[in-house]
């Protein structure tokens, strides 16, 4: 990676880091959403500079053009003023998920901090549509179609509660 490749990931990746805590701490859903388009935008900059392409145009479009979308629509749809109010008598859930969060964080930064494998060249297919094609429905044709039966099960779920009669 050059020096302006290394520069432009480290200016996303601070981008997608401040987007998601944005998306996290905002008290607004209007103000959440933004911050989760900025982590989204952010992500798919560093797609490109990992020369994976294609999959930085499906991040623009699948997430930013439709999910991010679907959200501004649910909430102006609820009302963008809507404010989510402090949890109150939580202490104790609220530090078992401090400490946890700063558990899981010490752990993968020990595991990135002593990460010191040579960088291998990438295959020229990476980011590619024959590349990702390869990658699904060759090396990961199982796990693929499990999530496939998974969501199809959902969405079998989800048409017969909505079926259901209400009481």
């Amino acid at each position: 990676m050059t020096g302006a490749g290394a520069t432009l990931f480290v200016v996303t990746a601070i981008f997608a880091i401040i987007g998601a805590l944005i998306t996290v701490a905002a008290r607004r859903p209007l103000r959440a959403a933004m911050g989760l388009l900025v982590h989204i935008v952010s992500l798919a900059g560093m797609f490109l500079t990992l020369n994976a392409h294609l999959l930085a145009a499906l991040q623009l479009l699948v997430y930013a053009g439709a999910i991010v979308v679907l959200f501004v629509f649910v909430i102006m749809l609820i009302g963008p003023e809507a404010e989510t109010g402090p949890i109150e008598g939580r202490l104790v859930s609220r530090s078992t998920a401090g400490a946890l969060t700063l558990a899981v964080f010490l752990v993968v930064a020990t595991s990135v901090g002593g990460f010191d494998a040579a960088w291998i060249a990438v295959d020229a297919d990476f980011g590619t549509v024959e590349g990702l094609g390869l990658a699904i429905y060759r090396n990961a044709l199982v796990p693929f179609e499990l999530i496939s039966i998974t969501l199809l099960v959902a969405i079998i779920g989800a048409i017969a509660i909505a079926r259901s009669p209400t009481e």
